[in-house]
């Protein structure tokens, strides 16, 4: 199926965040991820199915000043 993560089309078999996470290689600490702007608390993650035409943001922490 077809969403977008970040704004970029992406091509996805995941079932759940939790393995989009896995699939697109990603940390998994220090990295947020937001359905449609609301934050999907990391407990949820394979809770909250992927759907066609999904809008994620992920934003990852990043370390300086």
């Amino acid at each position: 199926m077809k969403i977008s993560v970040n704004s970029k089309d992406v091509e996805t078999s995941a079932a759940n965040i939790a393995a989009l996470v896995t699939e697109l290689n990603l940390p998994n600490n220090g990295i947020a991820i937001a359905s449609d702007n609301v934050m999907i608390p990391r407990t949820q993650w394979e809770k909250t199915p992927v759907k066609e035409n999904m809008r994620l943001i992920i934003i990852k922490a990043a370390c300086g000043g």
